[in-house]
């Protein structure tokens, strides 16, 4: 009997293990002390929380369950409970509500990283997702060329991946940081996008990200809005960057959204030094940062044509 009950015990770890996790997180402390407003909540320290989640996202790769992370809103779980007419103070609503964004929203492995680390990857894959549903939804209403038929939408994003296939292909090998800024009807689209390129050419990337900022650039080709593109490259010890003179710094490079021409324009020097040094919220000048160069973007050739006939 003894025996019966130990192999169904066995039988269902090695069921569990096939289950993944989904674990919510609320990263900062104003969608913390939002959800302290329930009585429901068990928790009254961001700090406590946070280390209760880190040991519990241990204890399930300790016993080899997969789990996976996903941004917990309290402001979208509100609305979630009043379109589905719940109670939003009790455990079971933020169950469902956690089902449901794991389910449509962007959910990332836990791959035993400290949960310093976790929560920024946390919320910069959230803000790729919302760039992305934003741009999609802007392509998908762009419609066609009256004169061709053109699908505005497709035309836009694949120039936007030509684009950033250019400059990266003129920034050469090395570790670069790209972070697009967009600026269209009813939003700012502002992304990044970590990609390493090897000797061989090979690119290595996250496709969520390279997705999210293809997108946004195509939705200010689509749109003719403002924004532009940065590129940070890494030279790593005692490397250089293309077009440097190996000096061992980081070098930036700049676009702006050509509107006339649905295209990158390469910014100047000085333009890409007041750009990076700016405070893009208060305008204010920033200190240059040590061990930055800033140099003119590359000319990329023009594909020919616009979106519109």
């Amino acid at each position: 009997m003894a025996h019966t009950r130990s192999r169904k015990r066995r039988a269902r770890r090695a069921l569990r293990r096939e289950v993944p996790s989904i674990v919510p997180v609320l990263a900062d402390g104003a969608h913390f002390a939002r959800m302290r407003s329930y009585g429901s909540f068990a928790f009254d320290d961001h700090g406590s929380y946070l280390r209760q989640l880190e040991g519990l996202l241990r204890a399930l790769t300790a016993q080899q369950i997969h789990a996976r992370v996903v941004l917990f809103d309290p402001v979208d779980y509100e609305l979630f409970c009043q379109a589905e007419k719940l109670d939003p103070d009790t455990p079971d609503s933020r169950v469902r509500y956690v089902a449901e964004i794991a389910a449509a929203g962007t959910t990332m492995p836990y791959r035993g990283q400290p949960v310093e680390r976790l929560l920024p990857q946390l919320r910069e894959a959230h803000a790729c997702r919302l760039t992305w549903q934003t741009g999609t939804e802007i392509l998908a209403r762009a419609g066609t060329c009256e004169r061709c038929g053109t699908d505005i939408g497709k035309a836009a994003f694949d120039r936007a991946a030509q684009a950033l296939a250019l400059v990266l292909e003129t920034a050469g090998g090395g570790t670069h940081h790209l972070v697009g800024s967009v600026a269209v009807p009813g939003a700012s689209l502002v992304t990044a996008l970590d990609v390493r390129r090897t000797p061989q050419g090979e690119l290595h990337a996250q496709e969520s990200a390279a997705l999210a900022l293809t997108t946004a650039l195509a939705a200010g080709f689509a749109t003719a809005g403002a924004g532009g593109l940065v590129l940070r490259t890494d030279a790593g010890p005692g490397g250089a960057t293309a077009g440097s003179e190996g000096t061992g710094d980081d070098v930036v490079r700049g676009w702006a959204l050509d509107q006339a021409r649905c295209w990158l324009r390469p910014l100047t020097a000085s333009e890409v030094f007041s750009a990076y040094c700016t405070d893009p919220a208060t305008r204010e000048p920033l200190a240059p940062e040590p061990g930055v160069d800033h140099a003119p973007g590359f000319a990329l050739p023009h594909p020919g044509g616009g979106l519109h006939c």
